[in-house]
């Protein structure tokens, strides 16, 4: 079937509408990073993951599908949008694409995010199956109808659990959190912080040795830098465990985009800018630190076998068992 922009936003405006999410897959599948960790449900403080990290492997199944999507009846895409509010098409879509190591790669990343908080001494809770997609995607494709109702709908649930304070924990649910809302909902005053800027002020991991000075590339979120002005904050937690980094000539405020949000619209361009950015970034070194879901889905999209692509998070938490603790020195 063809793709058509006109149609996917239809249907990702039915699915938060009606699910919650752009990209509703089971509650068990959102959750399962946080299984043993022992976080308590709920609180006044909560880990808010917005489920960037979560639905990751399964767009990178739908994508391994896209193929066979396309070569299907070109009327196929309007039988989809007549069905769709009635059956979840994209749990259908996606059933069993995920690959495990990528569920396990991408859980990992907030596993590692919530152990690194607990290092540092910061409490928090989770809400488990009652936490909600922020709404960056319609925010972005401007169908401001559907979000401003998701984003209030959010809200209220938010302050029926007695939240006061979120800690993000990707650059799309900060900037919806922390500078959207507040402007689309007259009286939010909720308290928002990144856990990056948690780290940045909190964590003072042990160092041996002189640190760890294998090489990295750093590749700042656009997100991050240009609309939260956090640059310095994951530069500073790397110096602190001594990491050596190399930075392309695009970053901080000036980073260079890695072709999101719009890979689902229009994968073709997307995947353009990502290897534009990737041309920036291989020169420097093979190992790309990123601090997005969104980031690490489109260059990993593009990138030769030789190049690794990490988040800081798992960097963070491997350097730090590497020097054999898991608090403050």
């Amino acid at each position: 079937m063809s793709l058509k922009r006109e149609d996917v936003l239809t249907i990702l405006a039915q699915n938060i509408g009606i699910r919650g999410s752009a990209f509703p897959v089971a509650s068990s599948a959102l959750t399962a990073w946080a299984e043993g960790l022992g976080i308590r449900k709920g609180g006044h403080t909560v880990l808010y993951t917005g489920h960037m990290y979560q639905i990751i492997p399964f767009i990178l199944g739908m994508q391994n599908r896209e193929a066979l999507m396309r070569s299907a009846p070109s009327w196929g895409m309007k039988v989809a949008r007549l069905i769709n509010p009635v059956i979840n098409l994209t749990r259908v879509v996606t059933l069993g694409a995920a690959h495990p190591l990528d569920v396990l790669r991408y859980n990992r990343v907030l596993r590692d995010v919530a152990t690194l908080l607990r290092s540092c001494g910061v409490e928090f809770g989770y809400l488990y199956e009652y936490e909600e997609y922020a709404g960056a995607l319609p925010y972005d494709m401007g169908l401001d109808r559907v979000f401003l109702k998701h984003a209030h709908r959010v809200y209220k649930k938010l302050k029926g659990f007695g939240i006061r304070r979120l800690i993000t924990v990707d650059p799309h649910t900060t900037e919806m959190f922390k500078n959207v809302y507040p402007e689309v909902i007259e009286g939010f005053d909720i308290e928002v912080v990144n856990y990056l800027e948690l780290l940045a002020e909190r964590w003072r991991p042990k160092v041996k040795g002189g640190g760890h000075k294998r090489p990295f590339v750093i590749h700042d979120s656009c997100v991050y830098s240009r609309y939260l002005g956090i640059f310095e904050e994951p530069r500073s937690i790397l110096r602190r465990i001594g990491v050596e980094f190399q930075e392309p000539l695009l970053s901080k405020r000036l980073t260079h985009c890695c072709g999101g949000p719009i890979e689902s619209i229009f994968p073709e361009r997307a995947k353009e800018v990502a290897k534009a950015r990737m041309e920036q970034l291989e020169p420097l070194g093979r190992e790309i630190v990123t601090m997005c879901p969104i980031c690490h889905l489109n260059l990993g999209a593009v990138k030769d076998e030789n190049i690794q692509l990490w988040d800081i998070a798992t960097i963070l938490r491997d350097i730090q068992k590497e020097q054999g603790g898991n608090g403050n020195g």
